[in-house]
Parts: structure tokens; sequence; C-alpha cells
């Protein structure tokens, strides 16, 4: 089982410390937020919170995962870093292309590269950015990018995008792990299509076991059943080492744990935050 850390909206000077303590305590992943900009006003309700209210996002700090992955991997030797999720459509998918593989090398491939939808209509329209093609917009992104990675010559041409002949300089060895986040059909479809594993929040047990079942059916659909697949997933029912064995015979590679709900307002200290990172790594990462 390997562990994985996030932490978001957040006071910005306790990313790299933790990023750190993280590293040192034998986390493997450590997940980013994603959000460019915060809109006066919203058409729908945030899917995240009961109520759908969105007000504890206004002010809070946001810093472009992209960049924050890079500083912190200066200060670290073995944690990945992972976009959890980048709000990948509201993107062109060139210049993620050389993000990714940019911070691919200078990290030295130590990045995961989570992608999804976002939920907001005003993402798209402040990015000029088509909401109605958004999903199968995605799935071309996400084999453009995927080409660019090789360090060959290539092209894409579809209704969406018109790409000529070309290459990327430097590259990673290999394209980094996509890693699908979403609630809906059509992101299982995806993952199972194009992607090397899914994201799961706010799921019970048997929710988790149903969705891979179904996604397991639709990677022998596509002929993947084969090709290794990661299952992140944070679940509120695992608090022991038994628990921890069990989620992962039920296939979950990469456990999420925190020490916060990242959908509330911070009101921990670093050194709490510290201090838990720790007490953790000895407790539980060193003894399984």
């Amino acid at each position: 089982m390997r562990f994985m850390i996030a932490e978001s909206m957040c006071d910005v000077g306790h990313y790299l410390p933790l990023a750190q303590a993280a590293d040192e305590a034998g986390f493997a992943t450590f997940a980013l937020g994603d959000s460019i900009f915060y809109p006066e006003v919203a058409a729908g309700k945030y899917p995240y919170t009961p109520t759908g209210d969105r007000s504890f996002l206004d002010g809070a700090p946001f810093l472009d995962p992209f960049q924050l992955s890079a500083a912190m991997s200066a200060l670290t030797e073995r944690i990945h870093f992972h976009t959890g999720v980048l709000k990948l459509p509201i993107r062109d998918p060139l210049l993620v292309a050389k993000q990714v593989s940019s911070l691919a090398v200078l990290t030295d491939e130590r990045f995961v590269f989570g992608v999804g939808l976002s939920p907001w209509i005003e993402d798209f329209q402040g990015t000029h950015q088509d909401w109605a093609s958004r999903g199968p917009r995605m799935d071309e992104m996400i084999q453009i990018i995927r080409g660019f990675m090789s360090g060959d010559y290539f092209e894409w041409k579809s209704e969406y995008y018109d790409i000529p002949r070309s290459k990327l300089c430097p590259v990673p060895s290999a394209c980094p792990p996509i890693i699908i986040g979403g609630h809906s059909k059509p992101a299982y479809r995806r993952a199972a299509r194009h992607a090397d594993g899914f994201s799961f929040i706010s799921l019970t047990e048997e929710e988790l076991v149903e969705r891979l079942v179904g996604i397991d059916a639709l990677r022998r659909e596509y002929g993947r059943d084969r090709e290794p697949f990661r299952v992140f997933a944070g679940l509120a029912s695992v608090h022991t080492r038994d628990d921890i064995l069990r989620v992962q015979d039920l296939g979950v590679t990469d456990l999420g744990v925190g020490y916060r709900n990242p959908y509330e307002p911070d009101t921990l200290s670093l050194q709490q935050k510290l201090d838990w990172v720790r007490r953790f790594g000895d407790e539980v990462i060193a003894k399984l």
C-alpha cells in the first residue's frame, strides 16, 4: 500500500515544510488542488459540500500546482507530486503537454498527472474554452498529451484540435501516470480506455467496490485489463492496520489520508500538521 497526503487552500508557507516532512515520513505522493480563479457569481452549486455552499473558497489561496510541485520537488528526494485533480479541458492541450513534460523532467519523474473536468461553467467562460464539448475534448487531450510525451514528432487533427506535426524537448523517459478523477460513468469509461488509474473521494467501501467492478469490466472491453491500474481512494472507514489491509485487498493501491477536511477552512497550525505527518509515518507507514 502506498500512502498519499493532500493539502490545498492553506497558508502558502505550509507547503514546503510539509513536503519535506511527508518525504521523510515515507508518504508516496503529495496531492495538490487546482483552481485558477474564483468567480464572484456562479451558476451551479458546489458539489463537495452538503449544502452546495462555496463561500469558504472566497479568498482561499491556490497556487499553480505545476509551479508548486517544482518548488516542493527541489526540497525532497522520494515523494511524488500529484495534481488532484487538474481541470484539464479549461486549458490548451499542447501547453499542458509542455508543462507536464517539463515538470516530469525537473522532478526526476516524480509526477503523477491527475486530471478531471471542472463543475463550473465559469471556468470555461473565463479561459475561453467550450463547455458543451468538455468531455470529448478531454478524451482527446489525454491522447494528445500522451502522444507528445514520446519525444517524437506527433500531430493531431480533429473537430476540436489541429496541431501540426511537432515534438517537445525535453521529455521524460515515459509519460507520467495519468489518473482520472470524477463521479460519473463517462469518467469511469475514460479511465478504462485512456488512463492509468482512477481517484475516488467521498465513497463508502461498498460504493468503491461497485465502481471498481464497473471499471474492471470496461477495461476488459478495451483489452486493457492486464495493464497496471492504480486506485487512489480516501475512505472514512479506514482507521486501523486491519482496515488498511482490507481496502488493499479490495484493490486500493494508494490510500489518501489527512489531518483535516480540505473542503472546510483550515484552522490547524503548521506545527500541528507536521506533528501529525511524522506520527503517521512512525506509527503506520514504518510498520507496514
